[in-house]
């Protein structure tokens, strides 16, 4: 779907999680996948609050785990600068139940583990028309993935996860984004299935800006940066959106938009 642009000037079009959600929560700082390309920690490191070791090593914020919820205007996203993992499952969902219970509709976001999403389906099954789960996973390739998200599950354990869901009649979602391979078309086919709600695809973003912040001297990071970005060209996007533009799943962000001509929505959360 071509999304109308606002005609506001000076109003710039939501890009980020704001494509997904209208607003967004998180309960922590710092995060156990201690991914390569993550933004959230290069604002964190910026702003020195972490630091690039540090990371990490998670810290619940308190204030975050004790506060309440109304029903907002808009889908929430949960959460956006962290995961939901085996160490802050019981927060997690201490904090999306009083999102619920209030009427939020949720997009709830994961590099899953099948552990956690076993206990998000059974214990939020009385909310299930208020969740779709969006799962991220940027490539079917675990040596891909392993390097650029060391302490992420694997592509078979998170289609597992996939799996589950979609067999429990939650609504499913890929997040593609980033694409962390030239093969976007592998993950394609292997999500496919399993999804009722759509495959999202977009590039990686600022990647030269945030390797030296989250890998400080890392030669490698930066070799196999340019490499990954080198797959990502302006004719790769254009062949990438003309092999999949009539599929009704697929989903373009923002950086695809821009480079092959579609129109951006005129207001967060949007989610077309």
């Amino acid at each position: 779907m071509v999304l109308m642009t606002t005609t506001l000037t000076g109003i710039r079009p939501p890009t980020g999680t704001q494509e997904w959600a209208a607003s967004n929560v998180n309960i922590q700082d710092g995060c156990e996948h201690d991914c390569r390309y993550c933004y959230a920690k290069t604002m964190a490191i910026r702003f020195k609050r972490v630091t690039p070791a540090s990371w990490k090593r998670p810290r619940l914020r308190q204030h975050d785990l004790d506060r309440s919820f109304t029903k907002r205007s808009g889908r929430i996203m949960f959460p956006t600068a962290h995961d939901i993992t085996d160490q802050n499952i019981d927060e997690c969902l201490t904090v999306l139940s009083r999102m619920l219970a209030t009427g939020n509709d949720l997009l709830i976001v994961s590099k899953p583990r099948l552990s956690c999403v076993k206990r998000l389906c059974e214990e939020l099954a009385t909310y299930q028309a208020q969740i779709v789960f969006r799962f991220s996973i940027g490539s079917t390739n675990d040596a891909v993935l392993s390097y650029w998200e060391p302490g992420a599950p694997s592509f078979k354990a998170r289609l597992a996860c996939l799996q589950y869901a979609y067999a429990n009649d939650f609504q499913t979602s890929v997040s593609g984004e980033p694409m962390l391979d030239g093969d976007p078309d592998a993950l394609i086919a292997a999500v496919h299935h399993y999804v009722t709600d759509s495959i999202w695809l977009g590039k990686i973003n600022r990647l030269r800006n945030i390797l030296p912040q989250n890998c400080p001297r890392d030669s490698e990071a930066i070799r196999r940066g340019e490499a990954l970005m080198a797959t990502q060209t302006d004719a790769a996007i254009g062949a990438l959106y003309r092999r999949h533009r009539n599929d009704p799943l697929i989903k373009w962000k923002d950086s695809i938009k821009s480079v092959v001509g579609l129109s951006r929505p005129a207001a967060a959360g949007l989610d077309e």
